[in-house]
């Protein structure tokens, strides 16, 4: 019989000859059951574990206990034995590591850990894996606010949306008052009102604006309160979004009651105010709330065919042939600028820099340091006919004409870039934003454009007549045309080609009983306006509760007749 030795070591061969995840010790059942398959196609090993008790003649010795491994590799076969040391033995020997390992510093101490560690196999490596894993948990958030870091762990659960804050309001009660105390769904609701302008435009039209963003937690109401409001909000946003799907809404109409030629060519609004250019010659300011004629601006002597406000100046262009600024507040002509050699058609301005179109089928760009201070910096040729719209960001100026193409033009050097070729008749109108650029023809159509490749993008089809406005947010895409129509498109599934093209219009709009020449829309509302001589406002906020189970949207009308 060979000795033990001879037997330890034939023994450790035989297992370096088999993959380590196939020995006795696996980790779990899971590595086990794979360990199995994979020994039907090896040289058989099997293992048989036996228990024996050997009993000394003398009573005082313990029992001892033997294990007997036998492994088979084709014709040879090997016994280990693995004997554990008498209970009182092992007792001593263990009582005095610990005594020493407790001396030691805490370097060496790791480090002797680590020593035995590498000596030990597999399978005690998962023991000693699954000792430690509950002792390397640890709960955080409790224990922050013992060591006076509250504030550490309020800043931690800060960045949970509302089902991961739902979830640790249930983990405990320490969790719950780190919450509670910390006020953060309010905090939450804070931060979706600073990023998001649907959650911005609701806070400020639903009144619980005025419980954020106060400094002391003593000037608002408790975190249960936000608690509370959260599903609120998060149930207007549903009803609004279902609202523009469905085309419900709450409609109000101005009566314009033009004096001479009817008609409303353009607009603006914000909060308080909507401002409109009129076919008449006049420029009309109305409030938002009441409808109310403020003001009646006048001076231009043809239709004011196009318009752009901010907090300081109005800016018209006229079938005229001219462009006038004019003073927001008190309606005073404060510049008149004279041009393009016949009418202006459209114009944009931001950040010092304005440029306009004319029929004339010329650009011209401006650069402006304030209202009375308007130089003519460059003039943009290249259209064979009337330039109808324009749109610009710091990158590019894009324009759009009746010779059927859409050109883009360099910011900055004013130079021509590309030409957009697709439509089949001439476009009417666009909107730019980012890559993307969004057009309206008289073939009827709309088109999604990628700006730095020319790539058509998408056709929409459905319009009747000439799209004769249009305006995109990150959502949907809103279009007027000559029908009197407006259409309310899926914008996310126009940009995906495998959207079929039956779903991308969401709900057409019919209120207006002429071609709808301009409209504007946020996450609320569209403002639109007509040749039938009004301005329209689709509320899809303020929907009565009668018209929720509607599916078509009400002819619910306010109307108010200037005076």
């Amino acid at each position: 019989m060979e000795p033990d030795s001879v037997i330890e070591d034939k023994t450790i061969e035989l297992m370096c000859s088999v993959p380590r995840s196939l020995w006795l010790g696996c980790a779990n059942l899971v590595e086990s059951m794979c360990a199995l398959s994979c020994l039907q196609s090896m040289p058989s090993v099997r293992c048989l574990q036996n228990t024996s008790v050997m009993e000394d003649q003398n009573e005082d010795e313990s029992p001892k206990k033997s294990t007997l491994w036998q492994i088979s590799n084709g014709t040879s076969s090997v016994i280990v034995s693995r004997k554990r040391p008498s209970e009182g033995n092992y007792q001593k020997e263990k009582d005095l590591c610990i005594k020493y390992f407790d001396q030691w510093s805490e370097s060496d101490q790791v480090e002797f850990v680590e020593h035995l560690i590498s000596r030990m196999c597999h399978y005690q490596h998962g023991h000693i894996n699954s000792y430690l894993k509950p002792m390397l948990q640890r709960d955080f958030i409790t224990a922050l606010p013992e060591q006076g870091l509250d504030h550490i762990a309020e800043n931690i659960l800060s960045y949970l949306d509302a089902r991961s804050l739902c979830a640790a309001e249930l983990v405990c009660k320490e969790w719950q008052r780190v919450i509670s105390e910390g006020m953060l769904w309010k905090k939450l609701i804070e931060r979706m009102v600073r990023t998001d302008p649907l959650w911005k435009g609701l806070s400020e039209r639903r009144g619980w604006d005025q419980y954020l963003f106060k400094n002391r937690p003593t000037d608002g109401p408790p975190n249960s309160f936000y608690r509370s409001l959260y599903p609120k909000i998060i149930q207007d946003i549903e009803t609004i979004e279902s609202n523009w799907r469905c085309g419900r809404h709450n409609l109000q109409r101005i009566q314009c009651r033009s004096e001479n030629s009817k008609g409303v060519y353009c607009l603006q609004y914000d909060d308080e105010k909507i401002i409109s250019g009129l076919r008449d010659n006049s420029i009309k300011i109305w409030d938002k709330t009441s409808l109310e004629c403020l003001k009646v601006l006048t001076g231009h002597t043809g239709s004011v065919l196009c318009l752009q406000y901010d907090e300081r100046v109005i800016v018209t262009g006229s079938s005229d042939s001219t462009v006038r600024v004019w003073d927001v507040n008190t309606g005073e002509v404060l510049n008149t600028l004279i041009h393009h050699n016949e009418a202006v058609l459209h114009l944009r301005f931001s950040n010092g820099l304005m440029v306009t179109c004319s029929k004339d089928r010329s650009i011209a760009v401006w650069d402006m340091a304030s209202a009375t201070d308007i130089t003519l910096r460059r003039v943009l040729v290249g259209h064979r006919a009337a330039v109808n719209v324009v749109d610009f960001d710091d990158k590019y100026i894009v324009s759009a004409s009746g010779d059927r193409t859409i050109k883009v033009w360099s910011t900055s050097t004013c130079e021509f870039v590309r030409t957009l070729n697709g439509h089949k008749r001439g476009i009417a109108c666009l909107q730019y934003r980012d890559r993307l650029v969004v057009s309206g023809s008289s073939d009827n159509t709309i088109r999604l454009w990628d700006i730095e490749c020319g790539a058509c993008l998408r056709v929409l089809e459905g319009h009747e007549e000439l799209v004769r406005c249009i305006r995109f947010d990150n959502k949907r895409i809103v279009s007027g045309a000559y029908d009197g129509k407006i259409k309310v498109w899926d914008l996310q599934a126009a940009l995906d080609p495998r959207a079929p093209a039956s779903t991308l219009c969401l709900r057409t709009l019919v209120e207006h009983s002429g071609r709808v020449f301009r409209l504007q829309f946020d996450e609320f509302q569209i403002i639109s306006s007509s040749h039938d001589d009004t301005i329209l406002i689709w509320d899809f906020l303020n929907v009565p509760p009668s018209a929720q189970n509607e599916t078509r949207s009400p002819s619910r009308t306010y109307t108010y007749i200037s005076r």
